[in-house]
């Protein structure tokens, strides 16, 4: 397909900008979990798109056991839930579907956690805490950034203490809580699986905008509308990610 993207030419990219500084030694990619998606049905990102990515982390040498590239299922463009969600093959909001296999409802949030933390407890049946908002402006201001003024974070009552980790979900287009509500940040079912494992699990937004910063859909920034840099470590929604990050490893409560 004419214009799709390209791994290998990614992956020469990344190498450059780490040259420069820009990022991180490329040679840390190597010893990452990684686990990918793409639909069958999915109408709104083409599988192209996530074969690319696949190239890319094959590209930085993440070994075959580490890569875990599901593209089998014939779901639309979502998450997945075992807990709730649109038809399978659904392309619609809130971007949440339900997907069986094997008889049983696709649990993606557990099996995304399990691929990158290897075995876990079973998920909690009740929750020890609840999802809290937090002042996102702290770490980067709306206006410049695109992000929301607030965003959301579950911390488990086991992690109060510190010692947790911490998992990032990352909303797509169209889907943050002002758009969905709690769909993403309460019900999608990561919380359950991190309150028996002790991992936080953080859950930034960006917001909508007709304006400058430019971002009609409420997507997190793929191709510059927050200026360039934004896919380095001095991208405002990147910087601001990792110092929400840094806060949640370093500061019990």
């Amino acid at each position: 397909m004419q214009g799709s993207p390209r791994g290998d030419a990614a992956y020469s990219a990344a190498l450059g900008f780490a040259a420069l500084g820009k990022i991180d030694a490329v040679s840390h990619v190597a010893r990452q979990r990684v686990y990918l998606f793409s639909g069958a049905a999915d109408a709104i990102v083409a599988p192209s798109v996530v074969d690319a990515t696949s190239a890319f982390f094959r590209a930085a040498k993440v070994p075959e056991e580490n890569l875990l590239y599901v593209r089998d299922l014939p779901a639309g463009h979502a998450f997945l839930s075992d807990r709730f969600g649109g038809a399978c093959e659904a392309n619609a909001p809130p971007f949440i579907n339900a997907c069986m296999v094997e008889g049983q409802p696709y649990d993606q949030a557990g099996a995304i956690l399990k691929h990158l933390h290897g075995p876990l407890n079973g998920e909690a049946l009740t929750l020890s805490a609840e999802p809290a908002a937090f002042d996102q402006t702290e770490f980067a201001g709306a206006a410049s950034s695109g992000m929301a003024e607030e965003g959301f974070v579950y911390v488990p009552q086991a992690c109060r203490v510190g010692g947790c980790a911490v998992h990032v979900v990352f909303h797509g287009c169209l889907q943050s809580a002002a758009e969905v509500g709690n769909a993403v940040y309460a019900r999608l079912g990561y919380n359950h699986w991190a309150d028996s494992n002790r991992i936080i699990v953080l859950y930034p937004q960006v917001s909508r905008s007709e304006h400058i910063p430019y971002n009609p859909n409420g997507c997190w920034d793929w191709w510059g509308y927050t200026g360039v840099g934004f896919q380095t470590k001095r991208g405002a929604q990147l910087a601001a990610v990792h110092s929400m990050v840094q806060r949640l490893v370093s500061t019990p409560d």
